[in-house]
């Protein structure tokens, strides 16, 4: 096989992969669908907010690569991070706070297990409390490339493969930087903090699941 064969292969896999951890996703009370592309993920996105909305988007490199960001900016959307680095401490500290209490909390997974359960790590804990609660409508887009067979391999994936380039991308001496591993580090530095894992949709707000058929994200 060559390459556009194993990646036609891939694309194929991935078609059925998707629905069916879509279907797992809804029946614990996620509203999940599956997108083909990024650009279909980032339409399913578009549905979803309307113009004019506030938009919290955490750190999430998924959420960049889409164009989520621009696109909502040029619907009249006030998009609202934290990546700024002409932000000060204080202004950051701000906007990680607003990003939480905006209309929508747009975001990514470090892991899906295949049955339907969100794993996520974190190192202020600004992403994993938007995840956990809020009054507001949380969205998360995913690549297929995140699925994990259980919760034990999916907690194996945000420290292993998620954190160490994360890490390397915010400019971190942190020990996976060097290994490219998790060794369980007390590294001042440490963004492996807090771990949530998201059995069920949580109550009292819509949660909708964007599974995209790409390679996205860490």
């Amino acid at each position: 096989m060559n390459g556009s064969s194993f990646d036609t292969a891939r694309k194929k896999h991935w078609s059925v992969l998707g629905p069916t951890v879509a279907t797992n996703l809804s029946a614990k009370g996620f509203q999940a669908v599956y997108a083909e592309s990024k650009k279909e993920a980032l339409d399913e996105v578009l549905k979803l907010i309307p113009a004019g909305s506030s938009v919290g988007i955490p750190g999430s490199v998924t959420i960049r690569e889409i164009g989520a960001m621009e696109a909502l900016a040029e619907r009249g959307c006030d998009v609202i991070h934290h990546w700024d680095p002409s932000l000060t401490g204080e202004e950051r500290l701000q906007r990680l706070q607003d990003e939480l209490l905006a209309d929508y909390f747009l975001t990514s997974s470090n892991a899906v297990t295949k049955d339907g359960m969100l794993v996520n790590i974190d190192g202020n804990g600004n992403r994993v409390s938007g995840m956990a609660w809020g009054k507001n409508t949380l969205i998360f887009v995913i690549g297929l490339n995140k699925v994990t067979a259980d919760i034990d391999e999916a907690i194996s994936r945000t420290r292993n493969t998620a954190t160490p380039p994360n890490a390397l991308r915010l400019g971190l001496e942190t020990p996976c930087t060097k290994t490219g591993c998790c060794v369980n580090c007390s590294s001042e530095e440490r963004v492996c903090k807090a771990l949530l894992i998201l059995e069920r949709a949580t109550g009292g707000r819509k949660t909708h699941v964007i599974l995209v058929g790409e390679d996205l994200g860490f």
